[in-house]
């Protein structure tokens, strides 16, 4: 053998893939660690993992219902509806519909019923959340920049209608850092069915280092996180796996010692050995065989059928939803502090989304059981576990519906109005902000709706964090997370 190839040693990293890739694997090192924005990022803070002033939580639970959850077939009851169903719809102004969805008003489907000290009037597809009420904020003006579901999930997931841009756990990954060592700090729990739209664009870390983006994990699959093991049938064993990580410690070593002060390549390597780690801990966290009986049953886990009906319905969306939300927990309590949870897939036929265009009961009803019951019950447990007091919960979707029909039975997009719901640390239950107008149509003070950036900067808030303070240069550009928008929410706080 060569002595100059069987003396690794002697190499370095860049000497090595030239010579093993004939120059290609240099220039492709070249180009990516050029592409790798770790060295160009700067925040405005102490240090990255202080905060700006005292934080009221430490972790953050997003709950996104993909498609566009109509506000008042769930949480904005309007009367106006009932009386006035199957009359034409006059809204007073011109309207631009996506698609036509102009037919007359609508009536909900679905009873309301108050709930709690505080008398909200909640649908009875979301009633298990009736016994959560007081714990929850309301916003019911919250409005949107487009009927698109691309652009609408983007800006909600990223704070931009654009790709390109991080998601918001990234953001709060990138400010604050891992309280675990051993597992992610931002988890993404996607639809069991597919991804929402624009997939992976939704939580990916862009221009920030490539450590902070969503970590994907699948509960209920025989292998919820992808590649974190060698196949059992694949040509990789543990040997060699070992083997392979002990070369490229070498290769990574001996690379960053010739460039003192380079971050880009320590974080690609830092991501490299949280998957190590994660190996021992993610089973024993996503294990929900150790929970006891009691918490099971409150999650409706306790007897699941070994197979469900082809068509949509709730006891397969509250198994579902409620696995994701116990998993949740189960991250939550371990340190991860961002955890993002999806209800619906993208477009397809039959819905398994919120985008009910065609039959609103049909769809709205399993999925929002679903999500409410494994709600509740992660509130709950949350709440007696004493963690609700550290961990903020938002409930949003892209856009609402249109109080007009649509075909009968179903209802347009509506960006001009819809509901979020904020439950946690800091948050003033049993409060409705901001009403929308006798329709659900627009908010009722035109001039004053929430937008999704006053709802990041209140979750920056609570965690310690000035949103106009947390920003990174790009492309010559200090690029936050609200843009060059967004206020706090004070009348929601405690």
């Amino acid at each position: 053998m060569n002595s100059k190839i069987d003396d690794r040693t002697s190499w370095s990293r860049r000497q090595w893939l030239w010579q093993a890739g004939g120059g290609l694997g240099g220039i492709a090192l070249a180009s990516l660690l050029h592409q790798d924005p770790a060295a160009q990022a700067s925040v405005d803070m102490a240090s990255v993992g202080h905060t700006h002033h005292t934080p009221r939580i430490r972790r953050v639970v997003q709950l996104f219902m993909a498609g566009g959850a109509s506000h008042m077939d769930l949480f904005d009851h309007k009367p106006m509806l009932d009386k006035y169903h199957g009359q034409p719809s006059d809204f007073g102004e011109p309207v631009e519909a996506f698609q036509d969805g102009l037919g007359p008003w609508m009536r909900s489907p679905f009873a309301f019923t108050r709930y709690g000290q505080c008398g909200k009037s909640i649908s009875e597809v979301v009633a298990p959340l009736g016994d959560c009420v007081d714990d929850i904020a309301f916003i019911h003006n919250m409005v949107g920049k487009t009927g698109v579901h691309s652009s609408a999930t983007m800006m909600q997931a990223t704070g931009f209608a654009l790709p390109g841009f991080p998601g918001a756990g990234c953001w709060i990954s990138y400010a604050l850092g891992s309280m675990n060592d051993n597992l992610p700090t931002f988890v993404v729990l996607p639809d069991h069915r597919g991804f929402a739209s624009n997939g992976a664009k939704n939580w990916d870390s862009a221009f920030l280092p490539a450590l902070h983006q969503g970590t994907m994990i699948f509960p209920g699959r025989p292998n919820p996180v992808a590649d974190l093991f060698p196949a059992e049938a694949g040509f990789a064993s543990q040997t060699s796996e070992k083997a392979g990580h002990e070369l490229f410690r070498l290769l990574n070593r001996e690379h960053a010692e010739e460039r003192n002060g380079d971050s880009r390549l320590d974080a690609r390597i830092r991501s490299y050995e949280l998957a190590g780690r994660m190996q021992l801990a993610a089973p024993e966290a996503l294990d929900l065989t150790q929970e006891p009986a009691h918490v099971l049953r409150m999650y409706g886990l306790d007897a699941t059928p070994a197979q469900h009906p082809t068509e949509i319905n709730p006891l397969e969306e509250r198994e579902y939803f409620a696995r994701k939300c116990l998993v949740a927990r189960r991250l939550l309590e371990r340190g991860v502090r961002f955890v993002q949870i999806w209800s619906g897939n993208d477009n397809g036929f039959p819905r398994r989304n919120w985008d009910s265009h065609e039959d609103l009961k049909r769809d709205h009803g399993p999925l929002a059981y679903g999500m409410a019951a494994g709600t509740a019950a992660l509130i709950k447990d949350l709440k007696q576990r004493g963690l609700l007091d550290e961990t903020l919960i938002i409930w949003t979707t892209e856009f609402g519906r249109m109080p007009s029909s649509q075909g009968g039975i179903g209802r347009d997009h509506n960006p001009y109005c819809f509901t979020n719901w904020l439950c946690g640390g800091g948050i003033r239950g049993g409060t409705s902000f901001g009403p929308s107008d006798e329709w659900g149509y627009k908010p009722l003070d035109r001039q004053a709706g929430t937008q999704v950036y006053d709802v990041h900067a209140t979750m920056l808030h609570l965690l310690g964090i000035e949103h106009t303070r947390l920003t990174v240069r790009n492309n010559g550009i200090d690029r936050r997370l609200t843009d060059v928008h967004g206020r706090v929410l004070h009348e929601i706080l405690s």
